[in-house]
């Protein structure tokens, strides 16, 4: 039998790694997110008592009725809840819908930004988002719980390098340059997806559901407050990219996971 030379061999490793690659290849941060947020749902619907998740909700749920109220006069549930209220859903469909767009958008984010700048983007669109919904319900009393705000700040983000018109084949999504805002007022991809976004935000704020069966509100005015602050703050949040060398691949982007 004729030995495979060493190129052959090499070719043939390459392929079993090519096989090997996870069709779902998130950072690591991402998935322990969902994992958290998962976890915390697992507990609140099938291991606390029905007087329990009341607790949970009302003591980590955002309610714009709180700052109408003396501060002297209540808990300091107002200070921790428009950060909390982002890990609560109220239901499988809203956990499963907002898991889905966290892994397409909330990835290309972080091996953008890396773990430290994702969870300070996390912390402050949380509060972008909560501050929008109380500014247009202020006082109140309805309950405010889910991540789809700051899965609207991840959306607003990725516009401004996700889809550029210039892009390279083959080269990945975090690594394409930034654009500025009058340059995505001109992308045609980038309109095209804002404008389909507002359209299903302007459905829901009408009253007409894009997912479930409609019996719970959704905070469209969150939604828009997140975008809002992915879109024009993501330059704060964003890093430098790396040098490239002409004739050469893409270099590797600095690991998420750092």
């Amino acid at each position: 039998m004729d030995e495979q030379s060493p190129e052959r061999q090499t070719n043939g490793e390459e392929r079993v790694q090519a096989k090997r690659e996870p069709v779902f290849n998130l950072p690591g941060i991402l998935v322990a997110t969902l994992a958290l947020l998962a976890a915390i749902y697992a507990v609140q619907t099938l291991v606390l008592p029905d007087q329990a998740v009341e607790w949970l909700l009302l003591t980590f749920g955002f309610i714009p009725a709180r700052y109408v109220i003396p501060l002297s006069e209540q808990g300091l549930q107002w200070l921790w809840s428009p950060v909390t209220y982002s890990l609560l859903h109220g239901s499988i469909e809203h956990i499963l819908f907002n898991g889905l767009w966290l892994m397409a958008f909330g990835a290309p984010v972080i091996r953008r930004i890396g773990i430290g700048r994702y969870l300070t983007f996390w912390f402050l669109s949380s509060i972008a988002s909560a501050a929008l919904h109380a500014a247009l319900n202020w006082g109140d009393p309805t309950l405010l719980i889910g991540a789809s705000g700051v899965i609207s700040g991840l959306m607003g983000a990725a516009c401004r390098f996700a889809f550029p018109a210039d892009a390279r084949p083959g080269r990945p999504a975090h690594l394409n340059p930034r654009l500025s805002i009058a340059q995505t007022f001109r992308s045609r991809t980038v309109i095209a997806f804002t404008l389909f976004w507002l359209f299903g935000n302007a459905l829901i704020a009408v009253g007409v559901p894009l997912v479930g069966d409609g019996s719970q509100a959704i905070a469209w005015d969150a939604h828009i407050g997140g975008f809002v602050f992915g879109f024009f703050l993501f330059p704060l949040f964003d890093r430098a990219l790396p040098p490239t060398d002409e004739g050469q691949d893409e270099p590797s982007y600095c690991n998420p996971d750092r």
